[in-house]
């Protein structure tokens, strides 16, 4: 196969695993135009469509799904041979990518990757913050958090932190003049704080724990969003109560500027895990990362 072909493919896999030219263009370093005109000549020399493209999305036609998933796996395989010959190097040396939800990567990775990477730096790590259940094989990752409980069963996984405890918080403004909850259902009087998880394209559901059975309340507020740290500022901020990780929110207990509820009906959850195919074959620079984000009690 000629090399302009294989590049061609190269561009075609970018731009259908990131769904966005602009978000593969940055990739490359090209723009976006000189991608779609890649895209345009590949389509004619096969004689099919490849992508569906809107104003607002890319995606995969059926043969450019076929065609992802049958030459996806090799370019990542090659990629992985290519990692792997950094173990000749006297340093290690290669890409890691991983995704993680921006509190994930705020409280137990980068805290242990700033002494890494500067041990380290010929190892480039790329984090993208993500709160959806990827598929990190098809998405090109290498690794993926989730917790512990969630890791499906042909993966290996690392636990990366403690257990994990969320809190019902409120600041003072907000439930001042108003009943204090005293079960979680009483929470469905209230404004709330609703996070949006984008693999299920719902509104999460508060989950709580009454001897031993598990109680889901659904939650109703004038503010949704899609990242935990804006739901924390807007409980800071008085639009009523949030649902949050507790170490996130400690420093604001501590202070007083919010208070927590429903104490007793929160639950421990199994940590969050590092997770990774049990066939990938890791680089040096990989196994390294691993162990740096080990969690030891």
């Amino acid at each position: 196969m000629e090399r302009q072909n294989i590049n061609d493919l190269m561009v075609f896999l970018v731009v259908a695993r990131e769904r966005s030219f602009t978000k593969a263009a940055a990739k490359f370093g090209v723009s976006q135009s000189a991608l779609s005109h890649t895209l345009r000549q590949l389509e004619q020399r096969l004689g099919v469509r490849l992508l569906t493209r809107t104003t607002r999305s890319v995606s995969p036609t059926e043969a450019g799904e076929r065609m992802l998933q049958s030459i996806g796996p090799l370019f990542d395989e090659i990629g992985s041979a290519l990692d792997g010959l950094n173990i000749l190097r006297d340093q290690p040396a290669g890409t890691v990518r991983l995704t993680a939800g921006d509190y994930q990567i705020q409280c137990y990775i980068w805290p242990k990757l700033r002494t890494f990477l500067q041990q380290y730096p010929d190892i480039r790590l790329e984090l993208d913050v993500n709160y959806g259940l990827q598929d990190i094989v098809s998405e090109g990752y290498d690794a993926g958090v989730r917790f512990g409980e969630q890791i499906a069963k042909d993966m290996i996984s690392v636990r990366i932190g403690p257990d994990v405890r969320f809190a019902v918080v409120a600041a003072e403004s907000y439930f001042a003049s108003r009943d204090i909850p005293t079960h979680p259902k009483d929470l469905m009087q209230h404004r709330c704080i609703n996070l949006r998880l984008p693999t299920y394209g719902g509104l999460y559901a508060w989950e709580f724990e009454e001897n031993g059975r598990e109680i889901k309340v659904r939650v109703d507020g004038q503010l949704v969003f899609n990242t935990i740290y804006n739901v924390l500022e807007a409980a800071l901020d008085g639009f009523g109560f949030a649902y949050v990780p507790e170490d996130i929110a400690k420093l604001h207990l501590e202070t007083g500027r919010l208070h927590r509820f429903l104490k007793d009906f929160s639950p421990y959850w199994e940590g969050f895990h590092l997770y990774y195919p049990s066939r990938r074959q890791s680089s040096p620079a990989f196994s390294l990362l691993v162990n740096a984000l080990r969690y030891s009690t």
